[in-house]
């Protein structure tokens, strides 16, 4: 059976579960050091991304939400153009941390292949969650994960 990209793209976020964040090492470290001891959702998104444009409003409610409790968004935009992302937010405004990955090191570092791409990061480093794409559908259960990192000790 062949694998598609989409494909191969799950079975590299199931590797990734449980494994300590890319970041631990390499050109995400100055990312996420700062927010050691917190739970971090990592989000990368582009300026063309249509299903972007609906999880940022849910980001919003979420770092609204649990920032007190110890959750961190960043989302990080891989546009090459960085006026690209700057007309996004003017249009689809975030109220947590972007980070723009121009050079790709970041995206890289995190195997990203669709956008966009999410990877939730428990207190200990170590990647608790992750999905491709933004499916309204399932914001419960993306929240629910988010509950359960900040659950976690």
């Amino acid at each position: 059976m062949a694998l598609t990209r989409m494909g191969i793209a799950a079975a590299l976020f199931i590797a990734l579960l449980g494994t300590t964040a890319p970041a631990a090492a390499g050109p995400a470290d100055a990312l996420l050091s700062p927010h050691a001891g917190k739970v971090v959702l990592v989000d990368f998104w582009a300026s063309w991304c249509v299903p972007c444009r609906r999880s940022f409003p849910w980001m919003n409610a979420m770092h609204e939400r649990y920032a007190s409790d110890g959750l961190v968004i960043v989302a990080v935009n891989v546009d090459n153009d960085p006026d690209a992302a700057r007309a996004f937010l003017a249009e689809v405004p975030a109220r947590f941390g972007v980070h723009y990955d121009t050079d790709h090191s970041l995206a890289r570092a995190f195997e990203v292949v669709a956008m966009p791409s999410s990877f939730l990061i428990g207190r200990d480093g170590r990647v608790v969650d992750s999905h491709l794409g933004f499916k309204v559908l399932q914001q419960d259960d993306y929240e629910a994960a988010i509950r359960a990192a900040l659950d976690e000790e």
